[in-house]
């Protein structure tokens, strides 16, 4: 029997549900339809669209070598995917097809269509569980429903996990590949560039690639990562988010690693294991959520009254923010980075968004979207949640009165200025005080602008703006 297994955001070989289950039922295809419209529709950067790429291209090869050949679909958005899949099913005699769940709203009412289709041909169509280290609604409060509130939600994840840790599933063994060919692969997809030569350099392809990084991880940074993770000029982070967003590494790959360099401790042992497993579990949460509210998919706020905040319409502060020229260092230099890298610290994430959201007041669905469109790790849940956290809108236990001075954070974070030099060199000369927060002088002379906004100022005017919002 000819099965098919659909791959999406699961780019791997190794713990893989759907390919597990697909090599158990019968001789596999893989398959991986583009899109390129819906992409563009979801704000797909190219760089993370080249990623997806560069991986299909080793994933292939690995596939190739035990008798899987992977085919390749291109269509124009997800409405032509039901009739493409089931033209390509009975073209190819398949009887099931296989698949790993997605949980933004689009990808479900993708997939339900598909299911539709395929069952008006006769064909089996299953969906797995390979996304995330539990599946989303099943982790419940008392009442039973999604957790709204991190910690209560990070406590439960933890005693499920204790009882019932995860299996890991090995790659599938060789088998008799069917009579047709794998398809060649295109250069680039149509409408996306291919991405920089330094974010190629920075990112590289495949599952051995995303092993060889976990494990260098685990095997040493890993242990200091609670104290040096916020300090953007260290290499104090996994850089795995990429690899986990495209799938090429599974969270549960990930979780065994954190273990293994943890004696198997969860919340405690080792400080620097058991705050990245907490970071795990927050990626998790905000999966979590966005199975349980599809709205977080339509650009709507967790928190219904914050749908009331008076935003402003600022075209030329919002374009300052995009291309690092707020003439707040931290900020401009950050953004820089994103443009240049495809990717942001983590820390600075917060530190821009809630500049954007909170001092300058624009809309937190602004900076969403300019963040996926450049982001090579850009993942619907993580970047919602992120945003949504940092501009108050979102699932979190603190007010709105978090507003994080990007001055502060400047100076507690990068305190020598190492990662302002890097990318402010027009600020490089200035000494370690001064190039957090350069005099109109310094600012002049280097040609580096003045600050848009006041930072006190407009602090008041957002907890102002946020304070007076009628209830719902």
């Amino acid at each position: 029997m000819n099965t098919l297994l659909w791959l999406r955001t699961d780019l791997r070989m190794h713990d893989n549900p759907a390919l597990a289950a697909a090599a158990e039922n019968g001789t596999v295809t893989a398959l991986f339809i583009a899109s390129p419209r819906q992409w563009r529709q979801h704000d797909d950067a190219p760089a993370k669209v080249d990623f997806w790429l560069r991986n299909l291209r080793e994933l292939q090869r690995d596939l190739g070598d035990i008798g899987i050949p992977l085919k390749l679909l291109t269509i124009d958005d997800w409405s032509h995917a039901p009739d493409a899949i089931a033209a390509f099913c009975k073209q190819h005699d398949i009887a099931q097809v296989h698949a790993n769940t997605e949980w933004a709203i689009n990808e479900r009412r993708r997939d339900a269509a598909v299911g539709i289709a395929l069952a008006e041909t006769g064909v089996d169509w299953t969906l797995h569980h390979g996304a995330s280290l539990l599946r989303p609604g099943t982790v419940l409060t008392g009442k039973g429903e999604c957790y709204r509130v991190y910690t209560p939600y990070a406590r439960t994840c933890r005693e499920r996990l204790r009882s019932a840790p995860l299996r890991a599933l090995p790659p599938p063994k060789a088998q008799t590949p069917p009579a047709w060919k794998a398809d060649a692969l295109p250069d680039a997809f149509d409408g996306f560039a291919p991405a920089s030569e330094a974010i190629r350099a920075l990112w590289p392809a495949g599952e051995a690639a995303a092993s060889d990084r976990l494990e260098a991880f685990a095997d040493g940074v890993i242990d200091a990562y609670k104290d040096e993770r916020d300090f953007p000029s260290l290499p104090g982070t996994s850089c795995l988010s990429p690899y986990l967003a495209a799938g090429v590494l599974s969270p549960g790959q990930a979780l065994r690693a954190a273990l293994a360099a943890n004696h198997g401790e969860l919340d405690s042992g080792k400080a620097g294991a058991a705050t990245w497993i907490n970071e795990l579990l927050w990626r998790e949460f905000y999966q979590h959520l966005l199975a349980a509210f599809p709205s977080l998919s339509m650009h709507l706020p967790m928190k219904p009254e914050t749908a009331a905040v008076p935003w402003r319409d600022a075209p030329t502060d919002l374009q300052a923010w995009q291309q690092g020229k707020t003439g707040i260092p931290i900020v401009d230099a950050a953004m820089r980075q994103l443009l240049a890298l495809g990717w942001m610290h983590n820390r600075l994430r917060m530190v821009t968004a809630m500049f954007l959201s909170k001092n300058l007041l624009i809309d937190w669905r602004l900076g969403e979207a300019w963040f996926m469109q450049h982001l090579v790790d850009g993942d619907l849940a993580a970047n919602n949640g992120g945003w949504q956290w940092s501009a108050s809108t979102g699932a979190d236990a603190v007010p709105y009165f978090r507003v994080f001075n990007p001055l502060s954070q400047s100076r507690r974070f990068d305190p020598r200025g190492v990662f302002l030099r890097e990318w402010l060199p027009e600020l490089a000369h200035l000494d370690d005080q001064a190039i957090h927060d350069p005099s109109p002088m310094e600012r002049a002379a280097a040609g580096y602008p003045t600050a848009i906004v006041d930072l006190a100022q407009s602090r008041l005017r957002a907890l102002e703006a946020f304070g007076n919002l009628p209830a719902v």
